[in-house]
């Protein structure tokens, strides 16, 4: 059984959710938010900034995939979906709730069917949607932090473990990736860069598979997430080493 047919059928044992049969690349093509991001959004970040990818070719072509990515600025789902993209890929995001309430970007994330979940409630539905979502062999983008880190050497925080939850539901494999240099460009709060020609560093890591497990309890989710975490992080020291030291000041 593939991971794809696997995934559908672990979704329906969960909740029933009805499974698209249509590739998800093809009913990309019909949702008008994500193409004028793919228009208007793509042509401007890489005109804008140097962005260099690695490891590309580890995300499948076809078939789901669990993106889990760091998360050091509000600019990383623009770049980390600019990567996916990149593959031929049409990224998923489990994105905060509190985003979908912004006029104009909550239309275009609804529009675009990103996936809304709520930080601190015990509410599975974001899981379920994604669950569904890599059931019709779509790519899954994930922060697992949950909200850009708080560290001040910008490495990655403890995460929740809705990205074990997510995996060990469906059996689907989780690809690390890990993004460098966005950290002076969008923060909450501070002066950010815009200077263009900053190179923006993107890497992804070889899958880690972690197997069909359902009934798996909270230990479990915990060494799982810290697994995917240590391979993220490992990535994100990697790209931090080599940066340009011209961008660091």
């Amino acid at each position: 059984m593939s991971l794809a047919e696997r995934a559908r059928s672990v979704s329906r044992a969960w909740r029933g959710v009805a499974v698209a049969s249509a590739p998800p690349e093809e009913e990309a093509q019909t949702e008008p938010a994500y193409q004028l991001a793919r228009v208007v959004v793509v042509p401007l970040l890489r005109t804008w900034f140097r962005l260099q990818h690695e490891g590309l070719d580890r995300i499948p072509r076809h078939g789901p995939a669990i993106v889990a990515c760091n998360h050091i600025s509000y600019l990383d789902p623009l770049t980390n979906g600019e990567a996916v993209d990149r593959t031929g890929r049409r990224p998923r995001f489990i994105a905060k709730e509190e985003l979908f309430r912004i006029p104009i970007v909550g239309s275009v994330l609804r529009g675009a069917k990103q996936i809304p979940v709520a930080r601190g409630a015990r509410d599975g539905s974001s899981l379920d949607r994604a669950a569904a979502a890599l059931g019709a062999g779509e790519v899954v983008v994930i922060y697992p932090e949950g909200t850009v880190t708080k560290r001040d050497d910008w490495l990655p925080m403890e995460a929740k473990t809705g990205v074990a939850r997510l995996a060990l539901r469906t059996g689907v494999p989780v690809m690390p990736m890990a993004s460098w240099g966005s950290q002076a460009v969008w923060q909450k709060s501070g002066k950010g860069s815009l200077r263009p020609g900053r190179p923006i560093l993107t890497a992804v890591g070889g899958p880690l598979a972690f197997g069909l497990e359902p009934d798996a309890d909270a230990t479990r989710w915990r060494d799982v997430t810290d697994e995917v975490m240590a391979s993220v992080s490992a990535l994100a020291v990697e790209l931090r080493d080599r940066y340009p030291r011209a961008w660091t000041g």
